[in-house]
């Protein structure tokens, strides 16, 4: 027999020359071909047969496309080799198994019998229903809840009342006045430090950011009651050092001017983080083209800087304007005592004096609330529309304006902000706790530790607080995981209208405010469940529930993140050796989001721990948390306890933003928001 060589020669040569006689000279190498070519044509109907179920009517196969013969070499190696099972057949999957001729082929059964049926995305196919129905009952389903009874408040004509009251119009300009200049303070505060931070060559950025963050982090009751307490002529510091007012003197944040600049302080982070983001992707080779051809760094800023940045900017004033309009926590610790009601608040006053019509009530104050809320992140899609910028440059470079010698006063100048708005608070909180009174100045005879023995030992409802915090906060950071892994999984996989559904109502929960989400869940669980018949409210499992739903686009960013980071060829050399999907979750996928899912528990342990927006409507007695007490102890008159309770939860909270500091170096990027 000739050699392989031969035959490849005698190939080439009859593939160069005119058609001919097959017994004609050159016939020779196409008979020798004909055993290996038989071969490759059994190999394929083999392939055909695993694939898809079933050989197909020669009058199908007939209207396929032609196939491109394979490469002469491979040709040659398949001579006499017959081909492995194919590991696809072994897990049961087919590429065709949506065929309508598959399914009444008994082979085509026999094979789906063998694993579970898989997705054309490589999972299976009960996943996306599992995770979509997850999703739909924790986000989708209290907040259809929620507009049907807002629906059937206005039909019946029970609660549309309350749209006209005087009590609403007043609630409805304070939200809106309040949530305004909270947006201009934050706006100003958090452009400056972006600015500053993204584009100069100031030293220690990290830090900067690291404590420009914790206003964010620490719940609003506590930030309202830190400022309280420095402020005012009856505040434990100013007592101290010389500088309270007289007597008599009213306390200045008991106003609506003091709750915007509250809700400014508080989600002042938002817009840094906005505006750091898209200054971080804005190409600097651009400003540096501009310095050369002679601007000014004046010129530089309001021609380029300003114009990239300003997609950013108006993200994050929709973001603070949105949450001013949700927040309660703020306004109920300085509104309440000046009888200044936002829309929080009054859904509050009128949960506490339960009536026939409360219900409805509620429906249609939430309702509008969520109105406001949408028609601000409306206005903010409308205003970006016309800034769609394409970038085209090197991100992420050097600063883009060198300060020299006013690099010291930039930083002094963004030190001594925080010193105003983070640090005199928390000392005076401090100062505060360790006092016998509210109003009693601080010395080494006045100083005691009896509100944090109080707190830690002998009071019960704190204790019970604590307990339940830790319980649904931990409870919630683990929980999630079981929805965002398999969620992030699918939304890394899948591309489609339903993966993008499934995207909006993981976030929808987030983005509405969390009164609005607490009125939902009670409307959604007031009555027992279906059933079993069971009634979940009043209890802790509905604080829970609110919960998950709340913090799952929380839990599922750094998830995401890890997702997006893994080499896709992992999970494809994985399958293609024959591991199903839970062998390649556990073994491949698994360890590789270990870091990212660490640092998903700890974000949503550090929020829900002192979360206060939604459980201040669904707590009852025994199921109090730690964000509810503090507001209790506020408004009974105990100053020295709520301040202790306060502290002791800002001391949680820098520590786990230290741990995730710690873990820093193996997450994902974009997980922790305080790095660039």
């Amino acid at each position: 027999m000739p050699d392989t060589d031969e035959i490849a020669r005698s190939g080439r040569r009859i593939s160069c020359a005119p058609a001919a006689d097959p017994s004609a000279e050159g016939g020779f190498g196409l008979k020798k071909l004909e055993r290996p070519l038989s071969v490759l044509s059994k190999a394929r109907s083999w392939l055909r047969f695993a694939f898809d179920g079933a050989m197909e009517e020669e009058a199908d196969r007939s209207r396929e496309p032609s196939r491109a013969p394979l490469p002469k070499p491979l040709t040659r190696t398949l001579r006499g080799f017959e081909l492995p099972p194919s590991p696809y057949v072994t897990e049961g999957r087919s590429p065709k198994a949506n065929s309508s001729k598959t399914g009444t082929d008994w082979r085509a059964a026999y094979f789906r019998l063998r694993g579970p049926r898989m997705s054309a995305g490589g999972e299976p196919a009960w996943l996306l229903a599992l995770v979509f129905g997850a999703v739909f009952l924790l986000s989708a389903l209290p907040l259809i809840r929620l507009g049907w009874a807002g629906i059937k408040g206005l039909e019946g004509g029970e609660a549309v009342g309350v749209l006209f009251e005087a009590a609403t119009f007043a609630a409805l300009r304070n939200t809106l006045i309040t949530a305004a200049g909270g947006t201009a303070i934050s706006l100003f505060v958090g452009a400056l430090f972006a600015f500053v931070v993204a584009l100069t060559d100031i030293r220690g950025k990290l830090a900067l950011s690291f404590a420009f963050m914790l206003p964010m982090m620490i719940p609003p009751q506590v930030t309202a009651l830190a400022w309280v307490e420095m402020s005012g002529p009856s505040s434990p510091l100013l007592k101290t050092l010389g500088l309270a007012p007289p007597l008599g003197s009213p306390q200045p944040l008991y106003s609506l001017a003091g709750i915007a600049l509250l809700l400014g302080v508080q989600h002042a982070p938002l817009v840094f983080l906005a505006i750091r983001a898209g200054l971080a992707a804005a190409p600097r080779d651009g400003v540096e083209a501009a310095r050369l051809c002679g601007a000014s760094p004046w010129g530089v800023l309001r021609d380029i800087v300003l114009p990239l940045s300003s997609p950013g900017l108006i993200a994050g004033a929709a973001i603070a304007f949105v949450s001013g309009i949700g927040n309660f926590g703020i306004p109920a610790i300085l509104g309440i005592p000046a009888s200044i009601e936002t829309l929080p608040t009054l859904i509050f006053s009128r949960f506490a004096s339960f009536g026939s019509s409360t219900f409805g009530e509620i429906a249609v104050l939430s309702t509008l609330i969520a109105l406001i809320s949408a028609a601000g992140l409306l206005l903010q899609q409308r205003a970006l529309k016309r800034r769609d910028y394409r970038l085209i440059g090197l991100a992420g470079a050097r600063a883009a304006f060198t300060l020299g010698r006013m690099r010291f006063v930039a930083e002094a100048l963004l030190w001594t902000i925080l010193a105003l708005l983070l640090v005199a608070p928390l000392l005076a909180l401090v100062a505060s706790s360790l006092v016998p009174a509210y109003g009693v100045p601080l010395s080494f005879d006045t100083m005691t530790l009896n509100a944090y023995g109080e707190i830690l030992f002998r009071q019960s409802m704190t204790l019970t607080a604590l307990k339940n915090s830790l319980f649904l906060a931990s409870t919630a950071a683990v929980g999630l995981l079981a929805v965002t892994v398999p969620a992030g999984y699918l939304l890394v996989t899948r591309r489609g209208r339903l993966a993008s559904l499934m995207a909006i109502l993981i976030e929808i929960p987030y983005a509405l405010p969390g009164i609005v989400l607490a009125v939902a869940f009670i409307l959604a669980f007031a009555a027992p469940l279906p059933l079993i018949g069971v009634s979940i409210y009043g209890t802790i499992w509905i604080i829970l529930a609110a919960y998950f739903s709340s913090f799952l686009a929380v839990s599922l960013k750094p998830v995401m993140s890890a997702f997006l980071q893994i080499d896709p060829s992992l999970e494809e050399a994985a399958r293609l050796a024959g591991a199903g999907f839970l062998r390649r979750m556990r073994d491949v996928l698994l360890p590789l989001l270990a870091p990212a899912a660490g640092a998903s528990v700890i974000l949503v342990f550090l929020i829900a721990a002192n979360e206060l927006t939604v459980s201040a409507l669904l707590w009852s007695a025994g199921t109090q948390t730690l964000g509810v007490a503090i507001f209790n102890l506020d408004d009974s008159g105990s100053s020295d306890l709520a301040s202790a309770l306060s502290v002791l939860v800002v001391v949680m909270v820098i520590a786990l933003m230290a741990a995730l500091e710690f873990l820093a170096k193996y997450l994902p990027e974009g997980v922790l928001p305080w790095r660039n």
